[in-house]
């Protein structure tokens, strides 16, 4: 090939070449002039978080919030999952205050287990809440209950959620970190977080009224409304629900009283949910039979 035909080829890989080493330069200008130092407390007080990732203080993980903590945006407290002694070494640390945090926990506004809610269908597939809901919402009578296969089990990675031998989840509050995956997981949407000062508590969804809804679940809600007229501006009936509304008012048992069903409780912080007297005695422990009344 002569140095004629050669010359374009030479030419081109020298304006490459030049246009590569002009944009490397510039790269390496701009790092230096635009380069944010990142405060090294950052990696410290990462080292001493938990490592949960589960967004329980209200940051998408540890390192946003450890971010957080060093920029004085937050207070160690709000790291659920950390001990005591964590929480406080952090503050040491920083030189900050621990800050008051009230604990949330994970509720499930359901109470109608295998013993009381009857199923009008027995689903066979895989063992998924979220499958089973895609067949005709479920077996179970009640089209807002629980299905109990247990996804939200599955889904904590704190232990903090058992089925129990009615097929119904039990939240164990010092376990729970609040970190919301329950939430996420049920497909009735049963679950919601709350501050544990939250004691008054629906356990149903049914937006349905009547006393003849209780030939299917034995404690769903009748939407009878007596709750609501015990408790004064706190409580309220929406869609055939009391919906509590724990800004107006003091919390007390006397909403729980009258309730026939034992659908709204008082949440014990040692024994759980206590109904009122006048609810229905449940004695059965074993599986509701379809079509039993």
């Amino acid at each position: 090939m002569t140095l004629g035909k050669l010359m374009p080829v030479l030419i081109a890989a020298a304006a490459i070449g030049s246009l590569t080493v002009l944009l490397a330069t510039a790269l390496v200008v701009a790092d230096r002039r635009l380069r944010v130092e990142e405060d090294p407390r950052i990696d410290a007080v990462e080292d001493m978080l938990p490592h949960a990732n589960c967004g329980a203080c209200g940051y998408p993980g540890c390192r946003p919030f450890a971010e957080a903590l060093v920029s004085g945006d937050a207070l160690p407290g709000r790291c659920t999952v950390s001990t005591d002694v964590g929480r406080s070494a952090i503050a040491s640390f920083l030189g900050v205050g621990l800050g008051a945090e009230e604990k949330r926990v994970a509720r499930l506004a359901c109470a109608g287990g295998s013993n009381v809610c009857r199923s009008r269908a027995e689903y066979t597939g895989p063992s998924s809440c979220a499958a089973a809901t895609l067949v005709a919402g479920g077996g179970k009578s009640c089209f807002w209950g629980c299905l109990g296969v247990g996804d939200c089990e599955v889904a904590c990675d704190f232990d903090a959620i058992t089925m129990n031998a009615q097929d119904l989840p039990v939240v164990d509050e010092d376990r729970c970190t609040a970190c919301g995956d329950c939430v996420e997981a049920c497909p009735k949407d049963l679950f919601s977080i709350h501050p544990v000062s939250h004691r008054l508590w629906v356990a149903c969804r049914s937006l349905e009224a009547g006393d003849e809804l209780l030939e299917d679940c034995r404690v769903a809600c009748t939407a009878c409304g007596r709750c609501a007229m015990d408790a004064g501006p706190m409580i309220s009936m929406r869609d055939n629900l009391p919906v509590v509304d724990y800004d107006r008012g003091e919390q007390t048992r006397e909403p729980t009283l009258r309730c026939p069903t034992g659908a709204i409780v008082w949440i014990d912080a040692v024994v759980g949910a206590r109904k009122g007297p006048a609810a229905r005695t449940v004695v059965r422990r074993s599986h509701r039979p379809a079509g039993a009344t």
